[in-house]
């Protein structure tokens, strides 16, 4: 190891060790009882919310995926896409936000989703309970799988180490810092990670496009390949047999442009309906201490989402101009975040924002592990296999859980040409049609029952999966992100199955106008 790479994981070092003093510091308060260990007790500030809610959401994504599609294929499919999640995160915030949090109190103090769902329709038998902890267990093991394919992809990148033994390190160290703090303090160090992620970003597209000759020549860059620049317009990378991309006399080659059409970019806005059944923002909304400082949280957020994403996109795009023949697949394409760090900043400072990686992966995964663990260990486990399990019991699950699911997830990571970006938009597909149609009839429509939630939750999730492995095969307009028709398809079954079933009870729909009255 040379003396570059030595001083970029000294600050690696010491950036995990303060993440790790966090978690200590609130291991104690997340040991009290199963709501701290899950919830926070409801404690959440606005700032704390705010930032945490977008650091755990954006994952490893935001600094290797996106700007790898940017800077493999242009500007279209990143801007749509990035455009897209900034109008979901406004309206998700605007609208479900404080029903949502009104509404988990309500329906007796709920503090998961599948709870929440439960509750809200007064259930017994804890079908809707079960078929939601399940789904969440499904798609956050996907999703936790993505951000151990992150943490390969940076530590063999910045260490020459092999990718299966650095995503094993780093899944390890993400598994041992959930089971220990629990969410206040996964919450906590997502504020500080939140920060970390957007100096990180800003720091590298400064210095990279003053490298570059600034922005007007990274432009004019730009507009040399064909397609790169086109909002309606994608960028073909000509690839050899092995999915390489030719360079010819250091260049390398693009093909016509190909044809982005008014569906394919609804299909990019349609990683906006996501927001609305995404646990890990969802439950940020029933954490905070109080309902009225939400609207403070919604502008923080968005500040800090409308940068983040604007600046993860150019990165790809100025990235193209300075390393053209860096990344000659789409996987590599990924780590350009990475070169443009190593090689535009002192190996410390280097370090600190390959820090903003790290940062990001942690965020996510130890959320997306929380929640699962939580899906299985409060709402299978204590909801309905064992209702008298103490605190301790259940707790004690979690922490099993949380084990099986990181093993889990390390299997599906071991593939080192894993795309971050495609298993992210899987598992967002997932969860988008399985609980955001689900979640806002819940909120806004008195006559959705509980035959209607089920078959919503069953539709969504069972049109994902046969959308991506079968109908999109058949290609044209069968093609788009599987969330948009999922989304739809959850929808109507949840319409028509409600209005073909005996409508709520009386209690159920008191609940819904005294939510509705803001009580």
């Amino acid at each position: 190891m040379d003396g570059n790479t030595l001083q970029i994981l000294i600050a690696m070092v010491i950036y995990m060790a303060v993440v790790i003093g966090i978690g200590v510091l609130y291991a104690k308060r997340a040991n009290k009882n199963s709501e701290e260990y899950f919830l926070g007790g409801r404690s959440l500030g606005p700032w704390v919310t705010a930032m945490s809610a977008e650091a755990s959401d954006m994952s490893g994504w935001l600094l290797m995926g996106l700007p790898g599609v940017a800077y493999w294929c242009g500007l279209a499919d990143a801007f749509w896409t990035a455009f897209g999640l900034a109008v979901g995160t406004y309206f998700n915030w605007l609208i479900v936000s404080k029903r949502l949090r009104r509404y988990s109190v309500r329906a007796n103090n709920s503090i998961t989703l599948p709870e929440f769902f439960s509750n809200r329709f007064r259930e017994e038998k804890k079908v809707i309970m079960f078929l939601a902890a399940m789904f969440i267990l499904i798609f956050f093991t996907v999703y936790a799988a993505s951000c151990f394919v992150t943490c390969g992809k940076l530590f063999s990148t910045l260490f020459g180490a092999p990718y299966v033994q650095m995503m094993i390190v780093g899944a390890v160290f993400v598994l041992l810092y959930t089971l220990l703090g629990g969410f206040l303090a996964e919450s906590a160090s997502d504020f500080m990670q939140a920060i970390v992620m957007i100096v990180a970003l800003t720091v590298i597209v400064v210095i990279s496009t003053i490298q570059a000759g600034g922005f007007g020549a990274v432009l004019e860059n730009a507009k040399e390949i064909p397609g790169f620049l086109e909002f309606f317009g994608l960028a073909t990378p000509v690839l050899d047999e092995n999915n390489h991309q030719i360079v010819e006399a250091g260049k390398p080659l693009f093909g016509e442009v190909a044809d982005y059409s008014l569906l394919t970019v609804c299909s990019m806005l349609a990683w906006g309906l996501g927001y609305f059944g995404m646990p890990q923002v969802l439950l940020r909304f029933m954490a905070i201490r109080k309902e009225e400082e939400l609207d403070r949280s919604r502008r923080i957020a968005m500040v800090w989402v409308a940068i983040s994403l604007a600046v993860a996109v150019f990165i790809g795009i100025v990235g193209r101009q300075i390393y053209p023949d860096a990344h000659l697949t789409k996987s590599a394409a990924e780590n350009i975040f990475i070169t443009l760090a190593t090689n535009s900043l002192t190996p410390i400072f280097a370090g600190f924002v390959m820090a903003g990686i790290l940062a990001a992966t942690i965020s996510s995964s130890d959320s997306y592990l929380l929640i699962a663990a939580s899906a299985f260990a409060k709402n299978i486990y204590q909801g309905i296999y064992k209702k008298d399990a103490t605190d301790k019991q259940v707790m004690t699950i979690s922490r099993i859980t949380l084990l099986v699911l990181a093993l889990i997830g390390i299997v599906i990571a071991m593939d080192e040409d894993s795309v971050i970006f495609q298993i992210v938009s899987f598992a967002w597909a997932g969860f988008g049609a399985t609980f955001g149609p689900l979640m806002l009839f819940s909120l806004f429509w008195k006559r959705i029952n509980k035959a209607g939630a089920i078959a919503g939750m069953v539709g969504g999730a069972g049109m994902v999966f046969l959308w991506k492995l079968v109908i999109s095969k058949m290609g044209g307009v069968f093609a788009i992100y599987e969330l948009l028709p999922a989304f739809i398809f959850s929808a109507i079954c949840i319409v028509v199955c409600s209005l073909m079933t005996e409508a709520p009870s009386k209690e159920i729909e008191e609940d819904f106008e005294a939510v509705r009255a803001g009580k």
